[in-house]
């Protein structure tokens, strides 16, 4: 995977501590971070990554306590694995990179990192886009029975621990299956076998479980009080926002329309632009990586930068 990229392990210091993070970059051209989300790695992006670096440099890393990267000590208030700490990992790695200003794109929690960044720094991220997901606040303001159901998880993960990581640890590859092959996807075949062992590698290691509940329970807790915080300063995404969901999915199956929503998260209406992947579940970049590059491909030329 990622032929001609360049492996990197930096150790930056992002919101409050310093975390190791590794990745890996290639290209050359205006900078695009590539966030991954649960359960994966950087992997997810290897067939998107390499076709995008023709023209960019891309930068792919494995989110704080995913991976290969950084675990730190877990907080009472889990705000170590908050998507604030995350989001400036990030931000301070691109600035090692060489980077001032660059693209992100992110799918699933990877997507929840980048909306916090750039509501958190609006001058360094010049575009955004947010593969299957509404916003955090909006979820759990909106949650029924059918979101309660396809997004459990959420509800599990975020019992105290050890709870959940114990029950997981039954039969944590078979589990992990159950995950990629769920959430409207067409089965744990849509993952090539090369990234699936990267992930299976990952979720073996019960310190990287463990890492990932916590940003689960991070997010019901510390960062929804930061999204209240940033309502009330009137903080709305200020970049063009690419938004992409899956149509078989969850995220376009309540009755408000996902570019409403998101809309009502920006600053102008007219930064928002995107469209389901008919057909398509949760994993659209697994399932439909032609498809998905083509619209980042078009919103990236569409709102150009130069190398910085």
């Amino acid at each position: 995977m990622f032929d001609d990229f360049a492996t990197f392990d930096l150790t930056v210091t992002g919101d409050d501590e310093t975390v190791g993070i590794h990745g890996v970059r290639g290209g050359d051209g205006p900078p695009v971070l590539l966030l991954h989300g649960y359960p994966q790695t950087h992997a997810l992006w290897h067939r998107i990554g390499p076709e995008l670096a023709r023209t960019h440099t891309v930068v792919c890393p494995d989110l704080r306590g995913y991976g290969g990267s950084g675990r730190p000590a877990e907080r009472e208030d889990h705000a170590g694995y908050s998507f604030r700490a995350m989001a400036a990992d990030q931000v301070a790695v691109m600035g090692e990179l060489g980077f001032d200003e660059f693209a992100v794109i992110g799918h699933d929690r990877g997507a929840r990192v980048t909306h916090r960044m750039a509501l958190d720094h609006p001058s360094v991220v010049t575009r955004a886009g947010v593969l299957d997901i509404m916003p955090t606040e909006y979820v759990y303001s909106h949650v029924d029975r059918r979101l309660a159901t396809a997004y459990y998880h959420w509800f599990f993960y975020l019992q105290p621990a050890p709870v959940p990581e114990n029950l997981i640890a039954g039969d944590p590859i078979g589990y992990l299956h159950t995950l990629l092959g769920g959430w409207g996807g067409a089965g744990l075949d849509i993952h090539p076998e090369e990234a699936r062992k990267d992930y299976e590698r990952a979720f073996a290691d019960p310190d990287v479980r463990h890492a990932m509940l916590e940003d689960y329970r991070a997010a019901v807790s510390v960062d929804l009080g930061l999204d209240a915080e940033s309502a009330r300063a009137g903080e709305r995404v200020s970049c063009p926002l690419l938004v992409l969901w899956g149509g078989a999915g969850v995220v376009g199956g309540g009755e408000d329309d996902p570019l409403d929503v998101w809309r009502t998260y920006a600053a102008d209406l007219g930064l928002v632009r995107g469209r389901a992947l008919d057909g398509a579940g949760h994993f659209l970049v697994d399932e439909r990586p032609d498809e998905t590059l083509e619209e980042i491909r078009r919103f990236l030329d569409a709102h150009p930068l130069s190398d910085s």
